[in-house]
This record gives C-alpha cells, sequence and structure tokens, in this order.
C-alpha cells in the first residue's frame, strides 16, 4: 500500500477518545493522511468514506456491507481496534478482496489474565469456601491440597494458549487437559498438556475453563450431560460466549452446590436482574469484563496503529483475518 495513504475511523466517540488517545493519533498522522472520524450512524450517507483506503474499526462500527463499501470505492484495508470481527466483515468485504486486521491478539492478554485470575480462586475452592463463611476456617491441608487440582481447557485458541502458559509458568503442579477438534500431539508437546475428547475433560477436570468459538456447532457445548460429567465439586469458568454453556442446566447444578461458576460471560448477556445465577453465592458473574478495559483499552489503539504503519510500508499486518479463518473464530 503507498505511503500517505488515507485513514478513517470509525467508532463509537466515546470509545475512540480512549482506543487512540492524542498520542496515537498523532502517530497516525505521521503514517497516514487522517481524515475525519465517520459517524457509525451515517455511514451509507457520509462523503468522509469516499477517498478512505483504510478504515480503523472499533466498537460501535456497523458491519461493513454492500452500502457501506460502496461509499467507500477506495477502501482497501480494514484494521479493528477491537477484538473479533464476524459482525463486522461481511462476505461483501470478501468479494471486495479488503485485508482485514483485528487486535484480537492484544485483547487476548487481558482474558487470559482473568481467566488465570479465576483458575487460582477455583483451585483454592474460594466461591464455596465463601458461601460458608462464617462457619469457621476450613483447614490448611484442604486449602493448601486444592492447588493441585487438574484443569480442564476447552479450545486451545490465542486465549486458551495464554491461559496455559499462565499455568504452566505458575508453578503451582496444574494437571492440564485441552479439549480442541483441532488439537494433535505436536500442540500437546509444545502446550505441555494432554490433549483429550470433550467428554473425558469434563469427567476429570475439577475446574473448566471455556475458550472456543461461538459457532452453531458448539451451541450449549457444555450442556446438562457434560456438566453432569463433572466431578463434584468442580468449578465452571466461562470468558468465551454465554451461548457455549446451557445456562439452565448450569443454573441447576450450581443451585444445588454441586458445581460452582466464574461467568464474564452468559446467555443470555446480561441475564435478567432476577436471574437466580445473579443470587447464588457460588456463582460470581461479572459484565463482560474480561477484555480491554479502563487504561487496557489503550493496548487495542497501539496495536491498530502499529498495524497500520505496517500496512503504509508493505508488510503484512501482524493480525491479518482471512475469509477462511471466519469458521473458526469467536
Amino acid at each position: 500500500m503507498a505511503d500517505r495513504a488515507t485513514a478513517v475511523i470509525c467508532m463509537n466517540t466515546e470509545i475512540a477518545a480512549r482506543v487512540l488517545p492524542h498520542r496515537l493519533r498523532e502517530r497516525l498522522a505521521g503514517a497516514v493522511l487522517l481524515g475525519p472520524d465517520a459517524r457509525p450512524d451515517g455511514l451509507t450517507e457520509s462523503s468522509r468514506l469516499a477517498d478512505a483506503e483504510i478504515l480503523i474499526t472499533g466498537w460501535g462500527c456497523p458491519p461493513l456491507d454492500e452500502a457501506v463499501l460502496r461509499a467507500a470505492p477506495r477502501l482497501r484495508a480494514v484494521v479493528h481496534a477491537a477484538g473479533s470481527v464476524r459482525h463486522l466483515v461481511t462476505p461483501a468485504a470478501w468479494r471486495r478482496g479488503l485485508v482485514v486486521s483485528s487486535a484480537a491478539s492484544a485483547n487476548a492478554g487481558p482474558v487470559a489474565d482473568f481467566t488465570y485470575a479465576a483458575v487460582v480462586m477455583a483451585a483454592k475452592q474460594a466461591l464455596a469456601t465463601a458461601a460458608r463463611s462464617g462457619a469457621g476456617w476450613p483447614g490448611f491441608a484442604e486449602r493448601e491440597g486444592a492447588d493441585g487440582r487438574t484443569v480442564g481447557i476447552i479450545g486451545a485458541s490465542r486465549i486458551g494458549r495464554r491461559v496455559v502458559s499462565r499455568l504452566n509458568a505458575s508453578g503451582a503442579g496444574y494437571r492440564i487437559l485441552v479439549a480442541d477438534p483441532y488439537a494433535d500431539s505436536g500442540l500437546a508437546g509444545s502446550l505441555g498438556v494432554e490433549v483429550v475428547p470433550l467428554d473425558e475433560l469434563c469427567r476429570r477436570s475439577s475446574i473448566i475453563s471455556v475458550h472456543a468459538p461461538e459457532l452453531p456447532e458448539t451451541w450449549r457445548l457444555l450442556d446438562s450431560a457434560r456438566l453432569a460429567l463433572v466431578p463434584d465439586g468442580g468449578t465452571v469458568i466461562n470468558t468465551s460466549r454465554g451461548s457455549l454453556i446451557d445456562t439452565e442446566a448450569l443454573t441447576r447444578e450450581c443451585a444445588s452446590g454441586r458445581l460452582s461458576a466464574f461467568l464474564d460471560v452468559t446467555s443470555p448477556e446480561p441475564l435478567p436482574p432476577d436471574h437466580p445465577l445473579l443470587s447464588l453465592r457460588n456463582v460470581l458473574v461479572t459484565p463482560h469484563i474480561a477484555g480491554a478495559q479502563g487504561s487496557e483499552v489503550v493496548r487495542l489503539g497501539e496495536f491498530a496503529v502499529t498495524e497500520v504503519e505496517r500496512l503504509v510500508r508493505g508488510e503484512s499486518p501482524a493480525g491479518q483475518v482471512t475469509e477462511k479463518d471466519m469458521g473458526r473464530l469467536a
């Protein structure tokens, strides 16, 4: 892509100010001709896309459908300063031959950190112990022994692999199982894990963390039958998508006290205010905060600006997403 290409930012105004603060906009202006921001609610009528060769998107940007692409005849690349591009990139965008980049890897770090913290809490049975608060200390031996729990990772995704790396580096002696239809013995060796079928993972894991994409075949991947396989006292962690777990089945298991759960995503999202999961003391529900939040979101902007710099130098983007990838992405 030629130097001094024209770039336009399209995302929620409040988000744009946090993701791309002044210092990052200055970097952008050094690499491209930065046009005025495009309003997400008026893309098809906006003349601001007319000269855009690079579109920098984020939360709030509508799908890049035929109407949007007609308003952007020179568009050649999309740099998404957020995670998933499933809602953003349409078949029309692939027909145009757009180069697409996602900051998903920059978003993966915070999610992996959040998940690792939840695994540590689960290994110490923090939720179950807190629910018994006032009943006395559980005893040193019981708390110490919880650190050796077997952890099952569903999905060797970019986040799943980061969680495995953090667990291995902790020195806590976690035994890690992975269930992923694309995993093989080579991956098992490189990650230091045991690859097993999903049902076996459920039977053997006291802590299960979900990192698979939201696809038709992963809908309610953890259904009532698989949740029933999890050993008594087990914990389910979900920082992926709420639809991967049968909410009502999980509610029954947690309400009985047999399982606990850390849920950053739910189905539906958000849960109704009176949903039982919100009042159970052995369940922690957070409002989709595992990814980049607060000061963390600037990581997404830094990644996106670096991608734009790569593009104008004629290099391939580090976070490139292809049409073939879409069937496996979250």
